[in-house]
């Protein structure tokens, strides 16, 4: 019997760090404060003009593979997930692996919104414990949201931010460790509520669509601000369940990292103390599918993560999407 377990990790902000203040500026008030006293965040860090979303899984996908000690020529297969790619096609996976001279792997993106790495991490597990072909898969969570942001718009330019994070998984035979369960589920009836909605074929790129700001990404309606807790607290509940342990067994829990309130709230209703959360969105505010592994590959670089420790994985995006996953490591 074989397991996919998480053989190393690494991630990549750009350099243009944008502090809240910059906001305070273009808005015309006070934004920093609530931003710090909401949500934690005090900076993050958007692409420069040049930069874009290969350039961030390219640096991030090297730091993985480096940690994980082995080559690019050893992946078999590439996952980017992903909802600004660099092109609407060919996928990013391809010009990642072309820049990575990773000749012989597969590859394809993802893209379930915010939830799209943990989805990605569901599938490629599963490819390994499948397929003895797959032995060493790239998963890439990259977000380069700033390129879509409307900076008159309060309620999303002082949020979004850029970066990339990822992780090499590797056949293993010890059953033990890695991969131990992991669950999708999706509210499909928020489809149009946040998302990017022009750009496709429902809504071509028309000088009136980018004069009306169509192609910019848009908060329509308020999502209920309990739906995260509960639906996190429930699937993570089940999964904990399913494998025999309890939420307070667990070692880490890495969040989407939208809003630290509902990240608290989660691990309340779990009973399990706020400092398992591990959160980076102080300094990199919200980015999107890289936030998961980020704040991973950030934990493991201190030296947070131990050997044996059981991590959750919870994600959550538009459409709606939730991805839940449990490794041990």
């Amino acid at each position: 019997m074989r397991n996919a377990v998480i053989k190393g990790a690494g991630f990549f902000a750009p350099e243009k760090i944008v502090p809240n203040s910059f906001f305070n500026e273009i808005l015309g008030e006070d934004v920093d404060t609530w931003l710090r006293e909401n949500l934690t965040i005090k900076e993050r860090r958007w692409c420069s003009e040049n930069e874009s979303t290969i350039d961030l899984c390219l640096a991030a996908a090297q730091n993985a593979i480096e940690d994980s000690a082995i080559n690019s020529s050893d992946l078999d297969l590439i996952i980017v997930a992903t909802d600004t790619p660099e092109f609407i096609s060919p996928s990013t996976a391809s010009i990642l692996q072309h820049k990575l001279g990773a000749e012989k792997c597969g590859t394809f993106d993802v893209n379930t919104a915010c939830a799209g790495f943990v989805t990605a991490l569901d599938i490629a597990s599963k490819f390994i414990i499948a397929d003895e072909n797959y032995r060493n898969v790239l998963i890439v969570g990259a977000y380069a949201m700033s390129k879509y942001l409307d900076l008159t718009d309060k309620k999303t330019v002082t949020l979004f931010a850029d970066g990339a994070g990822a992780v090499v998984l590797s056949s293993s035979e010890k059953k033990e460790k890695g991969f131990l369960t992991s669950r999708l589920f999706t509210a499909g009836e928020y489809n149009s509520w946040m998302g990017i909605y022009a750009g496709g074929t429902n809504k071509p790129l028309t000088r009136e669509v980018l004069d009306n700001k169509d192609h910019l990404l848009k908060f329509v309606k308020k999502f209920p601000k309990e739906i995260n807790p509960l639906k996190w607290s429930e699937m993570i509940s089940e999964s904990c369940e399913k494998i025999g342990v309890k939420p307070t067994d667990i070692s880490h829990y890495f969040f989407t990292q939208i809003n630290i309130n509902g990240i608290w709230e989660t691990l309340d209703i779990l009973g399990v103390d706020r400092s398992k959360g591990y959160t980076i969105m102080d300094k990199y505010g919200y980015t999107g599918s890289a936030c998961i592994p980020m704040a991973f590959a950030h934990a493991k670089e201190k030296g947070i993560i131990k050997e044996n420790d059981l991590v959750v994985f919870m994600g959550s995006g538009g459409g709606l999407a939730f991805a839940n996953a449990l490794f041990k490591i």
